[in-house]
């Protein structure tokens, strides 16, 4: 069945705007300006700061629940609940668990290129099939499992084509390795928070924007209170400010003064993510979770070819095959070879109501999808 003009458009805003939240991020963390006391020109490495950005992102999803909420208000068969009890500190355990997950992706994208990033994100398949027979009592199909050992190969090739590519003095071999073992670091912990989400939160029936929101409220106070503390704590090699220490908020700010475009940066990576789980929320809702996986692939691409087009990395050969086969265990532990084995052995439409599936069923995808 072909898609209508809302379906489109919120497949064409989840395609953009998670396109833009890596993108932005990665952006800021290009640009080099002057920091608070005259110190001297570098690079923007505040990870930590950004990380807040995202959860103000989420956190606005609040508004949009309200929104939705004031328009069901007046119309009484509206799909937002008004009467939905919920303890909101059901969210704080992997709202923890996203603002550590976050945190650690943020500090990575300073050290590796930004499609490696997002592929290497696809390690969450790995550990969250692991935790999901480990913890929710689950049994993984063969197909679940061949992705999983499909997945590991495909991390294997992207992190070799990281160690073969040559690297510049802003990404020196051993940063760049670092950056791709804290991705996959980060990803459990996004498993952990995804199981959270499955045991604890997913059976009380939250509105996934107001999921999203209470989480981002979360994060947005408790890390915003850690950059206090953060300010004084020296981090050594990992620090990308003058003092030293793990994050110099004052310093981004004063960055953000003498460079303007930064504040343009952030203020795409805030909006965007905000948009983003809008719309990934909308296609699964609309389409399916199977579209949803699709388009976060497509997603990848983009990301890639925006970054050689724009000279933040230089092209690898390698990375095309371990993309196609971390897409083929992506596939494969969601099920998408099904709908279409069954396309071509009874000609069935590739979507049917069976996929219009809950967002952390068969796609494993957290309620806030971060960059």
């Amino acid at each position: 069945m072909a898609w209508t003009k809302y379906q489109l458009f919120l497949a064409g805003l989840m395609l953009v705007t998670g396109s833009i939240n890596t993108l932005s991020a990665k952006w800021a963390d290009n640009f080099v300006a002057q920091g608070c006391g005259g110190s001297k020109e570098h690079s923007f490495q505040h990870p930590f700061l950004q990380a807040v950005g995202m959860f103000l992102g989420e956190f606005s999803c609040l508004a949009a629940f309200y929104l939705l909420r004031c328009r069901a208000a007046r119309l009484p068969d509206a799909s937002v609940d008004l009467q939905q009890p919920f303890n909101p500190l059901l969210f704080l355990p992997p709202a923890l668990c996203d603002m550590t997950g976050t945190s650690i992706m943020y500090v990575a994208l300073n050290m590796t290129s930004a499609s490696s990033f997002q592929m290497l994100r696809g390690a969450v398949i790995i550990f969250t099939g692991l935790f999901s027979v480990a913890f929710l009592g689950r049994r993984l199909v063969l197909s679940q499992w061949l992705g999983i050992l499909t997945t590991i190969a495909g991390l294997v090739v992207v992190g070799l084509a990281d160690l073969l590519s040559k690297h510049d003095d802003q990404h020196k071999l051993s940063e760049v390795i670092t950056g791709d073992l804290l991705i996959i670091m980060a990803q459990v912990i996004v498993a952990i928070q995804m199981v959270l989400e499955e045991k604890f939160v997913y059976k009380h029936n939250v509105h996934p924007l107001r999921a999203v929101g209470t989480e981002g409220l979360f994060g947005f106070v408790i890390l915003s209170l850690l950059l206090v503390p953060m300010y004084y704590i020296p981090a050594g090699s990992f620090s990308g400010n003058p003092r030293g220490t793990l994050e110099d908020a004052l310093d981004a700010f004063c960055q953000v003064g003498r460079q303007p475009l930064i504040a343009l940066a952030l203020l795409g990576n805030i909006s965007s993510i905000a948009f983003f789980n809008f719309a990934g929320i909308s296609v699964t809702k609309e389409l399916s979770a199977t579209t949803r996986m699709v388009l976060d692939s497509l997603r990848t691409v983009v990301i890639w070819a925006l970054s050689l087009a724009l000279g933040w990395e230089a092209f690898h050969s390698l990375q095309i095959l371990g993309f196609l086969i971390l897409l083929t265990g992506t596939a494969l532990y969601n099920g998408l070879h099904r709908p279409l084995l069954a396309r071509l052995s009874r000609g069935r439409p590739l979507a049917d109501e069976g996929e219009q599936e809950r967002l952390l069923d068969a796609s494993r995808t957290p309620i806030n999808d971060t960059s």
